[in-house]
């Protein structure tokens, strides 16, 4: 995420993983379904976003009673040029994870967070 490559991030899912957006942006579209998809949706948001993320925070990560699930609290720092306007975005994923590549995410974020540093 800090160097916003949608193919390091890709390569971490299951050719079949869906990554859920529970509280998607408008524009934005509420699911990727499969690998490619997610890579392209990264690509495509990325590329378009003037967003520079500086650090993701770790907040707490959290073991449930199935061990191919972790749930996981984060906040990223980032800034929006041309201000430099500097904002923070917390979020919660819950991820699905088998023999090492995500199957399934569920990504809450404060997606409003970013647009409220654009003004």
């Amino acid at each position: 995420m800090l160097d916003k490559s949608p193919d390091d991030l890709a390569d971490l899912y299951t050719i079949d993983a869906v990554h859920e957006f529970p509280f998607s942006s408008p524009g934005f579209p509420p699911t990727f379904e499969g690998r490619e998809a997610v890579r392209a949706g990264y690509r495509a948001a990325w590329g378009a976003s003037p967003v520079q993320v500086e650090e993701v925070r770790r907040v707490a990560a959290y073991e449930t009673a199935d061990p191919e699930v972790i749930v996981a609290e984060h906040v990223v720092v980032g800034t929006l040029p041309p201000k430099a306007t500097t904002f923070t975005v917390p979020g919660l994923l819950i991820l699905h994870v088998r023999n090492g590549l995500i199957t399934r995410v569920r990504d809450y974020m404060d997606g409003l967070g970013v647009a409220s540093a654009r003004k």
